[in-house]
């Protein structure tokens, strides 16, 4: 074999040597992808599950506390006697983060009133501008608002409550249509003759509004739902975790 013939050989094998180490280089960095990856999965798999747990909703307790309604147009929901703390809701019947907030929160809210932990004072009021989406949304906020108020207190109130969460409309189509709200009110137990009246008329609506901008002015609210807890805002973090906000209330009481 002459020397060129030599030369190219050893170049050949160099070469070959070289392509085997980028693979192997290749192979181990895929290696160390995938492990972190899994690992990263596994954190975030963790982390996901605390949440889930902190974010698990309770069961709704069937002895719920007395409903009461206030002469400025808040209702309080508390066992006798029971003043502190104080739990201020204020919320948007259109609002879907309030929504979420009774699907989450709500029947822990509910429990410890019940259980005598707690004194709620749910404040319903209409946040949205008449310029969104035309008027639609504030509509919408304005009639289950005053619809709201056309119900005394009691089991009824809260049934129609949450039947108003329920029956959510999109903020961009009209929703809470009267002849609903009447039919709500009738399923939630309403038995006042003059429900009807109340609602169909819209008779509640100036005074909703009008605590509406009153509400507003006075506690700042800048959005919906805000839970003051002995007239300290609770964190969003806290409000959406019903076993954090169980413990926030419960500390709250000592």
């Amino acid at each position: 074999m002459g020397k060129a013939a030599r030369d190219q050989s050893a170049r050949d094998r160099i070469k070959a040597l070289r392509e085997e180490e980028r693979k192997k280089e290749r192979l181990r960095r895929i290696a160390t992808i995938t492990t972190v990856a899994v690992v990263a999965l596994g954190a975030v798999g963790a982390g996901w599950w605390f949440a889930v747990q902190g974010s698990r909703s309770e069961e709704a307790t069937t002895a719920l506390a007395p409903v009461t309604a206030a002469a400025d147009g808040s209702f309080v929901m508390a066992r006798e006697g029971v003043e502190k703390p104080v739990l201020d809701v204020y919320e948007d019947f259109q609002c879907p983060a309030c929504r979420l907030l009774e699907e989450t929160s709500g029947a822990t809210i509910k429990n410890l009133a019940a259980e005598g932990k707690v004194k709620v004072v749910y404040h319903p009021i209409t946040i949205f501008p008449r310029e969104m989406n035309k008027g639609i949304t504030r509509a919408n906020s304005l009639r289950a608002g005053a619809a709201v108020r056309c119900v005394a207190g009691g089991a009824p109130w809260i049934k129609y409550h949450d039947t108003l969460f329920a029956k959510q409309p999109s903020e961009t189509v009209e929703g809470f249509k009267i002849e609903d709200l009447v039919a709500w009110g009738k399923d939630a137990g309403v038995t006042d003759p003059a429900f009807d009246k109340c609602v169909t008329s819209q008779e509640k609506s100036a005074a909703h509004a009008a605590y509406s901008t009153k509400t507003m002015a006075e506690v700042k609210i800048k959005g919906t739902p805000t839970l003051h807890l002995n007239g300290t805002e609770v964190a969003n973090q806290v409000v959406f975790r019903p076993a954090e906000l169980r413990q926030a209330i419960l500390d709250a009481a000592k």
